[in-house]
């Protein structure tokens, strides 16, 4: 029986991606990082533990469960090679980064009255919040770029194929990842085979050779995997694996070169939860530098 196919109803249970991103940055407080999260709240009751400390489960929207509860059900190991080879194996649009870059900016979010900011204008000020700080060329580029993979939705895809926190499949699921008892309804998880320790995969095999669940990140990091540094590629494929860099799960999945590259997720995870304000950037004044910097690392059309 085949686990691609999905019921088109109910697939925008969120009022905005925002949405998702808010809970994100509550069960993450900027406070906390990079610690793990048993640094991250600490109580001054020794004997408090730590799901008692805060329940974001319990704190979040109506929405948010829902959205939770189609990816986790959805998204099973036969969907997200459906989807690779959909998005992977062939040219879906031919298309520059900075003419992706305006693509997303047609992505127009009216069910948001908080903000009015464009899409492009999250994307800079990602990338000049790290330039700020001094990092490399190649670390700006991959904060103006890390979100492009959202163009998915521009593609009629549903909001849980597109955004979300990520984790292997083809595996057993960790408890660690948010939300986990909606598994429960994921064909995969009555799959004898796909729930041992390790699944499909063996021991110490490396991130590179596991399948994670499908949205942007992962489509992303596949369209420009030739043009990028390798820090930049694990920043762009693992910064929503939240399970893996912030939970420290699925670590006999990993190997030692995996170990390393994290770092750089770590680096780069600040950035891209807490950077987002409400102040302007002049996307005008700063369109010649980011045009300059692409030219750098990509050619004039890549393949999406």
């Amino acid at each position: 029986m085949s686990n691609t196919t999905v019921p088109k109803t109910n697939n925008a249970p969120l009022k905005s991606f925002d949405e998702w991103e808010d809970f994100v940055k509550a069960r993450y407080p900027e406070e906390g990082h990079p610690s793990s999260t048993k640094n991250q709240f600490q109580s001054n009751d020794p004997n408090k533990k730590l799901e008692q400390f805060r329940d974001y489960k319990a704190e979040a929207r109506s929405s948010v469960k829902e959205f939770y509860r189609l990816n986790h059900t959805h998204q099973t190991l036969d969907y997200v090679l459906a989807k690779k080879r959909q998005y992977l194996s062939k040219t879906n649009r031919q298309m520059g980064i900075w003419e992706a870059m305006e693509f997303l900016n047609t992505l127009v979010d009216d069910s948001d009255p908080d903000t009015d900011l464009a899409q492009i204008e999250h994307l800079m000020q990602t990338a000049e919040a790290i330039r700020r700080d001094g990092h490399p060329r190649w670390f700006i580029l991959t904060g103006l770029i890390h979100d492009l993979g959202k163009i998915l939705c521009l593609y009629d895809e549903p909001q849980w194929a597109v955004v979300g926190d990520t984790y292997p499949v083809g595996c057993q699921y960790s408890e660690r990842v948010v939300f986990a008892e909606f598994f429960a309804d994921n064909p995969d998880s009555r799959n004898p085979q796909l729930q041992t320790k390790t699944g499909i995969y063996e021991e110490g095999c490396g991130l590179d050779n596991v399948n994670l669940s499908w949205g942007h990140d992962e489509y992303l990091y596949h369209v420009v995997k030739d043009y990028l540094p390798e820090e930049g590629l694990y920043m762009i494929r693992y910064h929503s694996c939240y399970v893996i860099h912030r939970e420290h799960e699925y670590g006999y999945l990993m190997n030692e070169h995996d170990r390393q590259m994290f770092a750089w997720v770590d680096a780069f995870n600040p950035y891209d939860l807490y950077s987002k304000s409400t102040e302007r950037p002049d996307v005008a004044a700063l369109t010649p530098f980011y045009k300059e910097l692409i030219a750098e690392y990509f050619p004039p059309k890549l393949g999406w």
